[in-house]
């Protein structure tokens, strides 16, 4: 098969996400056929390589084909593909309930499970909104979120999304949540550090909740970093304030971690940073190592007892077919068993480092803005009025051998935690390349 077939048959058949699909039918914005991948790097089928440096939508921690994965999969394949979770359990689930569990210190004991990232948005949104309910509160119905925040594309899930391309052609159909502003660093005034940043943004949403909170069940953040609203990073003490806010006036925390767990930002969890437990948390992405679709909410005791009840209607009756996929359950045991035995968490400290040192010669650039980095993630924002600028940078980076999708204006990096250090300055050195061409310079 050439990149050609491939290419014609799922231009007729296949609606690509997230994509205008006219664009793909011409050169604006071309699809990439792979063939294949290991570790770092995808292969088409006329042979061009690509350094995955997005994680594949940020899914990928450990590679491609990695062979412990693989491995573990085959194993489960002989043992049990799948059943239904109502009224069964069988070995994967409950083993990766309990390591999960482990890793949160026991203060998240109950795991619920489905298979996307909008998927455990909704279920935390539910859980919050009936966990009042079971309580006698009938008044909190409501939930806030950040500005600019973005936590999946179903219904429930863009009631707390705050980006306009996502959620603005949806709007009739959706229950708005509250707004709050967010403590993105690059809002910083004249002379302020990223900690005053947070806590300016911690005051408004104090002010919120005095005025709103009889009302509102949950506030909603993405720890540390928003990710689709251009890797806005912002500082941990914003966590901190957030959590005792919450506690003070009886509101939820749910932390997405969606894009942001699993090793990240630095620690595998990204409130840890913030030394604070939440009242939901969601995973999903990286917790299969990229091979399988899994979500799971994790939630605390206390939740946990507002639905333990003789009556059935107090119970969370939410299911999807595919809960607790054995073989999914097995690839995030085989991604646990990985950050374990090879100590990935202090290894990533060294690599992002490296990809900081890497990273710093754009620095200087005459149109890089706000060089950041938290853990495995950077990001730089480029000043330009070109509305192309994404696609074509895009382009450019697929003609460098590097798989790079700008988030508007902004050029980020996620990849996969088996890089070595010659393949970030590789892909650094790509970017810089794709960056120069796609501003004509």
């Amino acid at each position: 098969m050439s990149n050609r077939d491939l290419l014609q048959r799922s231009l007729d058949a296949v609606w690509h996400p997230c994509t205008q699909m006219k664009q793909h039918a011409s050169e604006a914005l071309p699809l990439v056929p792979i063939a294949s991948g290991k570790g770092v790097w995808l292969y088409d089928f006329d042979g061009r390589r690509y350094l995955d440096g997005i994680s594949s939508w940020w899914v990928n921690l450990f590679g491609h084909c990695h062979p412990r994965i693989n491995a573990a999969l085959r194993e489960q394949l002989d043992e049990l593909e799948h059943v239904i979770l109502a009224g069964c359990t069988h070995r994967p689930v409950v083993e990766l309930s309990e390591r999960l569990s482990a890793l949160a210190g026991g203060m998240l004991g109950h795991c619920f499970y489905a298979s996307d990232g909008a998927s455990a948005t909704e279920i935390a949104l539910k859980m919050s909104f009936h966990s009042w309910q079971n309580r006698g509160r009938q008044d909190k119905q409501e939930f806030l979120c950040l500005a600019g925040s973005y936590h999946g594309e179903t219904i429930g899930a863009l009631a707390v999304t705050d980006v306009a391309l996502f959620k603005d052609a949806y709007a009739p159909l959706i229950r708005p949540a509250g707004i709050v502003p967010t403590p993105d660093a690059r809002f910083a005034e004249a002379g302020e550090t990223p900690v005053e940043v947070a806590r300016r943004a911690a005051a408004a949403l104090e002010n919120h909740l005095e005025r709103h909170h009889p009302r509102i069940a949950a506030l909603i953040v993405e720890p540390l970093i928003q990710c689709a609203s251009g890797m806005a990073m912002y500082d941990p003490e914003y966590l901190r304030l957030a959590r005792g806010l919450c506690d003070r006036y009886q509101v939820h925390l749910i932390c997405d971690e969606i894009a942001v767990g699993c090793g990240r930002t630095g620690t595998f969890f990204a409130h840890q940073q913030a030394t604070i437990q939440p009242d939901f948390l969601c995973l999903s992405k990286g917790i299969s190592g990229g091979y399988l679709p899994l979500s799971i909410v994790m939630t605390s005791d206390a939740v946990y007892a507002d639905f333990y009840d003789d009556r059935t209607s107090r119970g969370f009756l939410h299911s999807h077919s595919y809960t607790g996929n054995a073989l999914a359950c097995r690839a995030a045991l085989a991604t646990l068993d990985i950050f374990a035995d090879d100590q990935v968490i202090d290894a990533n400290r060294s690599l992002a480092e490296h990809l900081g040192h890497c990273l710093a010669a754009l620095a200087g650039h005459p149109q890089v803005r706000h060089l950041r980095q938290r853990g495995m993630i950077a990001a730089f924002d480029v000043h330009t009025d070109d509305p192309e600028f994404s696609q074509r940078f895009y382009r450019q980076a697929l003609a460098n051998e590097i798989l790079l999708r700008p988030i508007g204006n902004t050029v980020y990096f996620m990849p996969p935690y088996v890089i070595s250090r010659d393949q970030c300055a590789f892909l650094v050195d790509r970017a810089h390349a794709a960056l120069e061409a796609a501003l004509g310079r």
